[in-house]
């Protein structure tokens, strides 16, 4: 039996399967939110640039479990050579459903190949819809001919490539301290994902929670 992914369940507040990788590790463009967990001693490292800390980063540091799982993804696909090699990775570890899937509550569109890879095996399975926020900007309007409709991406501002946002008019999250921020900039607050779901092209905001680093 060859090893696998690990995906994980649906939650009380993550509805769908999700498939994660090891958070700031993994993430080439993060800049505003920039954090990962030191894998010697396993505690949270801030980016010098950092102005708030990723709620994903805390819970790896927090639960060992969660830290592992998403070491051992990282580690299998970092492995993977082409395209095809994960795609069949993929395929193999998620099982077929008509439920949606969240690419990466931890992690990021690492490559170019990577991100690839899943418009491959988002082509090869039409009836799903699969999902992510993503500030890995540079893979996604290098592709912008070949997303296809099952794909659903949102751009996560407070990256080091923004001006992308604007330049592709990309479908954007914004992170927001209060509703009444996103009340003054005119965005809907997603709670439950279903507005990053919606391949429609409309930005929305996102409430930051999680531990957030001392001032």
């Amino acid at each position: 039996m060859p090893t696998l992914l690990k995906v994980s369940p649906s939650n009380a507040k993550i509805g769908y399967e999700s498939l994660s990788l090891l958070s700031g590790h993994s993430c080439p463009f993060a800049l505003d939110c920039l954090a990962k967990v030191d894998l010697k001693t396993f505690k949270i490292i801030d980016g010098k640039n950092a102005e708030f800390r990723c709620f994903s980063a805390t819970a790896e540091a927090a639960f060992p479990s969660v830290r592992r799982q998403r070491d051992h993804n990282f580690s299998l696909l970092k492995d993977c050579d082409t395209v095809d090699e994960i795609v069949e990775l993929l395929t193999m570890s998620i099982r077929p459903s008509y439920a949606p899937l969240r690419i990466h509550v931890g992690g990021e569109f690492f490559n170019q190949m990577y991100f690839d890879a899943w418009i491959e095996y988002a082509k090869r399975n039409p009836n799903r819809i699969f999902y992510a926020y993503t500030k890995s900007l540079p893979y996604w309007v290098a592709r912008l001919d070949s997303i296809p409709a099952n794909l659903s991406l949102t751009a996560s501002r407070g990256g080091r490539m923004d001006h992308l946002i604007n330049e592709y008019g990309l479908k954007e999250a914004v992170v927001v301290f209060s509703e009444e921020e996103a009340a003054e900039l005119n965005l809907e607050i997603d709670h439950d994902d279903s507005l990053a779901i919606e391949n429609n092209g409309r930005s929305f905001a996102l409430l930051l929670h999680g531990t957030q680093k001392a001032q």
